[in-house]
C-alpha cells in the first residue's frame, strides 16, 4: 500500500504500480513469443548462433552535463534459424551507472536483394537506472524499466555491425562477431 502524497492528477504510487505492470507484462509477451517461435527455418538459414558483441560509445542526440564521457556496451545474444533471439547486455549508462539489458527479439531481412542487411527489433527489460537519474527511462520503477531496442545491421562472414537507437536519446554503433554457428 502507498503512503504518498498526490503530486498533480496522477500520484508517484500510482505511476510506480503502472511501471510493474508495464514490466511484468512486457516480458510475459517477450517471453511467450519467444517460446512460441517455432515457425519453420529460412531454408538458407544456419543452425543457433551464439554471438558476443560490444559498443565503445553512445552518441547522443542533446548534450547533459550529466552525461558520462565514456558509455560502453557488452552483450551475448543467441539467435534461432527461426530469427528470434535472447540476448544479455551489460552496460555503463550515460550518467555513469552500470546497467543490464534482458531481452527477446526478433531479426527481419531488409531485402533479398541484400539478405545480410537486417532489422532488429528487441524488447525486455532494462535495470540500473537508479536515483537521481531515474526519471531518465520510462516506467522506471527501484531501478527497473521495460525496454523496446531497434537497430539496423548488416552481417558478414562471422562478423556483424549494427546502428542502435536508444528512442530520442541517442544511438550507438556495436560491432558482434559469432562465436558459434
Amino acid at each position: 500500500m502507498c503512503h504518498q502524497a498526490q503530486t498533480g492528477p496522477v500520484s508517484r504510487c500510482e505511476r510506480n504500480s503502472v511501471a510493474r505492470l508495464a514490466c511484468c507484462i512486457a516480458a510475459l509477451v517477450a517471453a511467450h513469443c519467444a517460446i512460441a517461435a517455432d515457425s519453420p527455418p529460412e531454408t538458407d538459414a544456419p543452425g543457433n548462433i551464439i554471438m558476443i558483441q560490444a559498443a565503445p560509445r553512445v552518441v547522443h542526440f542533446e548534450s547533459d552535463p550529466d552525461h558520462t564521457t565514456w558509455s560502453w556496451m557488452v552483450g551475448v545474444e543467441w539467435q534461432r534459424p527461426s530469427r528470434w533471439l535472447l540476448g544479455f547486455s551489460y552496460f555503463n549508462n550515460s550518467f555513469d551507472q552500470k546497467s543490464q539489458y534482458y531481452y527477446v527479439g526478433y531479426s527481419w531481412r531488409l531485402s533479398e536483394r541484400y539478405p545480410n542487411a537486417y532489422f532488429k527489433l528487441t524488447g525486455g527489460l532494462v535495470y540500473g537506472y537508479k536515483e537521481p537519474y531515474e526519471d531518465k527511462v520510462p516506467f522506471n520503477h527501484n531501478g527497473y524499466s521495460p525496454g523496446i531496442i531497434p537497430a539496423l545491421g548488416h552481417k558478414w562472414d562471422r562478423w556483424n555491425a549494427q546502428i542502435i537507437l536508444f528512442g530520442n536519446a541517442g544511438l550507438m554503433l556495436s560491432v558482434g562477431y559469432d562465436l558459434i554457428r
